[in-house]
């Protein structure tokens, strides 16, 4: 048996689960936080060295100023570490590698069953947040072959790629970013795209025309208009405008996006709006149709097709949950940024 009790769990500790429990810990609430993994789990499978899309501003979270020694947008690593130096900071108790397995409504409140390594625990909680991530597996794409060892949805580390054919299935920020990295490290490079070119707004701005002038020169192969049909050792076939064709490939990297885990919305009675599966809630609390269940970060978002939530915009759900749970007037509304940057 777990702790018998608290108001609040907080369910998911990436940014913004971790911000939210500093601000439940100030304002003086008694919460309990899991995560199925280490915090920032999310963060911790890109490859090493990658630089975020968004501000270093717009990523720090419980007003702790997030500064590199270079001036320039953080990596990775820095990130990781950032949230880690906070954790620590603030006294964040966190139960991670303890996923919760169940919510059911009971009493007025819920009861809330986890995994904790070694054995299972039961909590019982007025309320719960879920601010599980928008990410958190990445998207199939049902073809033959997708499971074979020398194919991945991860990109993890350029290094594996050197000397070998290596084909990327993908035109979006991730695809592109590989590509350049896996190109510089000494891979042979080819990218499939669906699309006939790449959107320079889905691409890191400092990437796209280092990209498009590879392309043009050949040194990486873009098969614009094509779709993946098969992966077998060694090569793959892909579908375009004048039919099927095969691609030497020692390597498949499917990079075409990932997908939020809703289970637990769907666990807790949480009503999901197609196509998005986006979570139903009041945007001046973010509670959802359940009543004392609150959603959080970019999990609010569904599976997203094209983002729109970020780390950078969803800074404002913790402001309006505590308010909520405070009994406190919604905080206003901030202003939109132009443009968001990741």
């Amino acid at each position: 048996m777990g702790d018998a009790s608290a108001e609040v769990a907080i369910v998911g500790a990436g940014p913004i689960g971790i911000e939210l429990a500093i601000a439940l810990k100030k304002a003086g609430f008694d919460y309990l936080h899991f995560d199925a993994r280490q915090i920032g789990h999310t963060i911790s499978w890109f490859a090493p060295e990658t630089r975020f899309f968004s501000s270093n501003e717009r990523i720090a979270i419980a007003g702790v100023p997030l500064f590199m020694p270079d001036q320039t947008k953080c990596t990775r690593e820095q990130y990781l570490g950032y949230l880690r130096a906070i954790v620590k900071q603030f006294d964040l108790r966190i139960h991670t590698f303890e996923p919760v397995t169940d919510i059911q409504s009971k009493d007025g409140g819920f009861l809330l069953k986890t995994q904790p390594q070694g054995g299972d625990a039961e909590y019982r909680v007025r309320k719960i947040v879920l601010a599980t991530g928008g990410t958190e597996r990445p998207r199939r794409l049902g073809v033959v072959g997708e499971d074979l060892p020398h194919v991945s949805h991860y990109f993890s580390d350029p290094h594996l790629y050197f000397g070998r054919k290596l084909l990327i299935v993908g035109g979006r920020n991730s695809a592109v970013e590989a590509a350049l990295r896996c190109h510089h490290a000494g891979a042979a490079v080819a990218m499939s795209y669906r699309k006939g070119e790449l959107d320079a707004r889905s691409i890191k701005y400092w990437l796209y025309p280092e990209m498009t002038g590879l392309i043009k020169s050949g040194c990486i192969a873009a098969h614009f208009n094509t779709q993946l049909r098969e992966i077998h050792p060694g090569r793959a076939i892909l579908t375009g405008e004048k039919g099927s064709y095969e691609l030497p490939a020692d390597f498949v990297l499917l990079l075409v996006g990932y997908e939020a885990d809703l289970s637990l919305c769907r666990m807790a009675g949480v009503e999901l709006a197609s196509p998005s599966h986006a979570p139903r809630f009041d945007p001046a609390t973010m509670q959802t149709n359940v009543p004392g269940i609150y959603i959080a970060g970019t999990a609010a978002g569904g599976t997203q097709q094209k983002f729109a939530l970020f780390i950078e915009n969803c800074h404002v759900h913790v402001e309006r949950i505590v308010a909520s749970l405070s009994g406190s007037p919604a905080p206003p509304t901030p202003t939109a940024f132009e443009r968001p940057e990741s």
